[in-house]
C-alpha cells in the first residue's frame, strides 16, 4: 500500500494522519503539512492548559497565610485594578505558575511560558521577580535579601522592584477581594492568541 493510500485508509478509520519518516532528515513537504497543521491546533490549546495548571496550585498553602492559587489571583487583580495593561496582568497571575514543577526555580519556568506574549520589561519581571522578592524575607532564612543588587543598572530594575513592591509582596491578604479565576480568563486567551515573537511561527516577531 502507497503512502496516499494509507493516509485515507488511516483517516477512513479515525487515525490522524502522521508524518512518515522515521528521521527528520527523511522528511517531505507532505509530512510537515501533517505536522504543520496539528501543531496549530495544538498550540490553541494552550490557554486550557495553562488554567488547568494554574488550578493545581488551589488549596496549596505551603504554610503562608493564603494559597498559591489566591495569591496570584490577588497579585493579579491588584495590578489589573492599578490599571496596568492585559499582557501584565496575566504576567502577574502567571508568576508563580512553576511552583509544581520548578520549586527551585519557578520564576523560570513562569518567565519561559509567558516570553512570547509579552514584551521584554514584562518578561524580565517575571524572569526575575524571585530574587527582587527575596528582598522581603531572604534575611529571615540566612540569605542575601540584597540579591536583587546584582541586578542594578538593569534599564527594568525599577520596574520589577515595583511589581513586587506594590502586587507581588502585598498578595496575601486572607481578606482581599481578590477577582476569580474566570474574571482573567477572557484576558488570558486574548494575550495567548498569538505570540509576539517565536522562531515555530513564520509571520512572529
Amino acid at each position: 500500500m502507497n503512502n496516499a493510500s494509507e493516509i485515507v485508509a488511516d483517516t477512513e478509520h479515525g487515525i490522524a494522519e502522521r508524518a512518515r519518516f522515521t528521521a527528520m532528515e527523511h522528511g517531505t513537504q507532505e509530512d510537515w503539512a501533517i505536522i504543520g497543521r496539528d501543531y496549530f491546533k495544538f498550540a490553541a490549546g494552550l490557554p486550557d492548559r495553562v488554567l488547568t495548571h494554574l488550578k493545581l496550585l488551589e488549596g496549596d498553602f505551603g504554610g503562608f497565610p493564603v494559597c498559591r492559587l489566591e495569591h496570584s489571583r490577588q497579585c493579579a487583580t491588584r495590578a489589573h485594578r492599578d490599571g496596568r495593561d492585559q499582557r501584565y496582568v496575566v504576567m502577574a497571575l502567571l508568576h508563580d505558575i512553576g511552583d509544581t514543577l520548578g520549586t527551585y526555580n519557578h520564576p523560570d519556568v513562569a518567565a519561559a511560558i509567558v516570553k512570547p506574549f509579552v514584551d521584554e520589561r514584562t518578561h524580565w519581571i517575571c524572569q526575575n521577580h524571585g530574587a527582587f522578592q527575596g528582598y522581603y524575607y531572604f534575611h529571615f532564612l540566612g540569605m542575601d535579601r540584597d540579591l536583587r543588587e546584582k541586578f542594578r543598572g538593569n534599564p527594568h530594575f525599577e520596574a520589577c522592584a515595583e511589581f513586587c513592591e506594590k502586587y507581588d509582596q502585598s498578595a496575601f491578604d486572607p481578606n482581599y477581594d481578590s477577582a476569580p479565576l474566570e474574571f482573567f480568563e477572557p484576558m488570558l486567551r486574548r494575550v495567548m492568541e498569538g505570540p509576539l515573537a517565536s522562531m515555530y511561527v513564520k509571520d512572529a516577531a
